[in-house]
């Protein structure tokens, strides 16, 4: 199985919360959680983009094109839902779950 495009569509997704969380209602209490959260975020999205250019250099373009495509996609059906309580926790989630595909994409890995 593929992991590249599932890898895309999730750091977009993690990135992309965090940025739309702007209110200090959607961050965490802690500073210590808000911390890590942004700074999850932003090695999401640099991942997502260092993903975005090895893919452009390793698979196809129309894979590639794709994968851009239904990581925007994904940002406008997160952005259609609305902000929510769990957007903190669920970004983090989405983070983890994209570096670690992103990573075993890059490793040339098999599940």
């Amino acid at each position: 199985m593929d992991t590249f495009l599932p890898a895309l569509m999730l750091l977009s997704g993690g990135a992309f919360i965090n940025t739309r969380a702007n209110v200090p209602e959607l961050r965490p209490a802690s500073e210590a959680a808000d911390l890590t959260w942004r700074l999850l975020s932003r090695l999401a999205f640099y991942l997502w983009i260092g993903l975005l250019l090895w893919g452009a250099y390793q698979r196809p373009l129309l894979t590639v094109l794709l994968g851009f495509g239904l990581s925007l996609a994904f940002n406008v059906l997160l952005a259609a839902r609305g902000p929510k309580a769990i957007w903190p926790g669920l970004s983090m989630l989405l983070s983890l779950l994209g570096i670690l595909l992103g990573v075993w994409t890059v490793l040339g890995l098999e599940l």
